[in-house]
């Protein structure tokens, strides 16, 4: 005789063992929730993080107005979410992990998440996402919860968002939706702005809905009472058309903006092409902008928030050796990263093809740093010339990550190291490795230069190494190991013999 004495709060098994729905998120913190921002001396005042919580949503405030004058002095309501995934393959573990991480998403672009599914399931269903049954559960969590938004943690076809608007009651927005909203927010530059509202344009086209009348087909001829008669026979065009072709026209106005940038951001980076230059890639939140900050000095913005900084910083440093590189910080990284982004941010991304070394950041303390590792680099191989880059593994926040993890990191194929941009440890490694990987002069010069180009003698000290300098009557021998253009014009101003 089979036991029937179970436990009250077990669940009953589910029907179908291919759709598995369980609740992983409980008004529980996400990973943004587990610390603050920390700051170091190197962040400088961090002006920019404090325009940015000028204006911060907050909860638990009535949208219901007592008195009208509230107008002026209410802040914003947080957007309440509940958070949908699936997964098909993989743990359940790596399915959780990959869902917090949308939490952080959500609570960047300013909402409150409430709560979470996950669903195991062989495929997504074609016209709902997760099936119509258990689109009627999120509905009842989402009544529940008091939630206005359902946000899914993958790309929707705009027929799946529809049909599942349409069971849930309200809002649905997908994966690429909520990067996009961040993106919006966040970016500061003209340039930058328009790469993200390109993204955002591409995103929208496909997926533009009609609503009611407002958006029918204009009617040709006689055919009832809503006939516009004369004047109006023919096919007619669609409000939903006329917005089209202005998406069309307003893609390729920002294309040509675009464009019309790239001199003045090559001419830019011609003039850093005389120094080595590194850069900075990884994962967002993996702290990008703290290690340019210890590195540099540079006072970027530094947040516990994902995609915090988008448009590219550049700082100049120098080797402990004495010589000078450029630093290029870049945008960050995340899974399944919006195709639209990847196409938008393309001229930003090339920095990293035109560098000397790669600091590849990574989270040590992430749950899955390798993971992380594979997002970079699948954007990185969309990047022409990224691939022939020197990479070396910045394993950061080692100061609080699992001594198995670190050590599963160090046997790694690449160059490893450890460093924490919050305590300070391990930088004077980075800056060493940094000089030993860097390119170093190839030509050696001994020659004398004129007093009157004392700044050919300055630059060669700044880019190239000097081995002996002294002082003649001509003027001051140099020398010394410095590039082919620096010896080409030293040669040019040295005396004739």
């Amino acid at each position: 005789m089979s036991d029937s004495h179970e436990d009250d709060h077990q669940e009953p098994a589910p029907s179908r063992a291919d759709a598995v729905i369980e609740r992983v998120l409980s008004r529980a913190s996400t990973v943004l929730g587990k610390g603050a921002t920390s700051r170091t001396d190197y962040d400088g005042d961090q002006f920019d993080r404090e325009d940015r919580a000028a204006l911060r949503r907050v909860g638990n405030l009535s949208t219901e107005l007592e008195d009208i004058t509230e107008v002026e002095y209410r802040q914003l309501r947080l957007e309440k979410v509940v958070l949908v995934g699936q997964w098909s393959h993989g743990t359940a573990a790596e399915a959780e992990v990959s869902l917090q991480e949308l939490a952080a998403l959500a609570e960047t672009a300013g909402s409150e998440v409430l709560d979470g599914v996950l669903q195991r399931r062989p495929n997504p269903d074609p016209a709902t996402y997760i099936g119509k049954g258990k689109a009627v559960e999120v509905k009842e969590i989402v009544a529940s919860v008091g939630a206005d938004t359902v946000i899914v943690n993958d790309d929707l076809a705009p027929s799946q968002r529809r049909a599942l608007e349409d069971v849930v009651k309200v809002k649905v927005i997908d994966r690429t939706a909520l990067i996009l909203d961040i993106f919006a927010q966040h970016a500061k530059s003209k340039e930058g702005k328009a790469q993200v509202e390109l993204a955002q344009l591409e995103y929208l086209l496909p997926r533009l809905r009609g609503w009611g009348d407002s958006m029918s087909r204009q009617a040709g001829g006689q055919v009832g009472g809503a006939a516009a008669g004369m004047g109006s026979r023919g096919p007619g065009e669609t409000k939903i058309e006329l917005d089209r072709r202005r998406i069309h026209t307003r893609m390729a106005q920002l294309r040509r903006e675009i464009k019309a940038m790239e001199p003045a951001r090559n001419v830019r980076r011609d003039r850093r092409l005389a120094l080595p230059n590194v850069a900075i890639v990884g994962y967002t939140n993996a702290g990008k902008s703290s290690l340019l900050n210890r590195i540099t000095g540079a006072g970027a913005l530094v947040e516990n928030a994902l995609f915090a900084t988008l448009d590219p910083t550049v700082r100049r440093s120098h080797t402990p050796d004495g010589r000078e590189f450029t630093v290029s910080d870049t945008v960050g990284f995340v899974r399944d990263l919006p195709h639209q982004l990847v196409a938008a941010f393309s001229s930003t991304l090339e920095e990293v093809a035109h560098a000397d070394l790669m600091l590849h950041v990574v989270d040590a303390s992430h749950p899955d740093p390798e993971g992380q590792v594979s997002a970079v680099r699948a954007v990185l191989s969309d990047v022409p010339g990224a691939d022939t880059v020197k990479e070396v593994l910045v394993l950061n926040k080692a100061d609080i990550a699992d001594p198995e993890t670190l050590l599963r990191l160090r046997a790694r194929p690449e160059i490893t190291i450890e460093v924490s941009a919050l305590t300070g440890a391990g930088m004077s490694d980075l800056l060493d490795l940094i000089a030993a990987e860097l390119p170093r002069p190839e030509v050696r010069i001994d020659i004398v230069v004129p007093y009157t180009r004392g700044e050919l003698i300055h630059e060669a000290h700044l880019h190239g190494e000097v081995i002996e300098e002294s002082h003649q009557p001509e003027g001051t021998r140099l020398i010394a190991m410095v590039d082919e253009s620096l010896a080409a014009r030293l040669q040019a101003a040295a005396p004739a013999a």
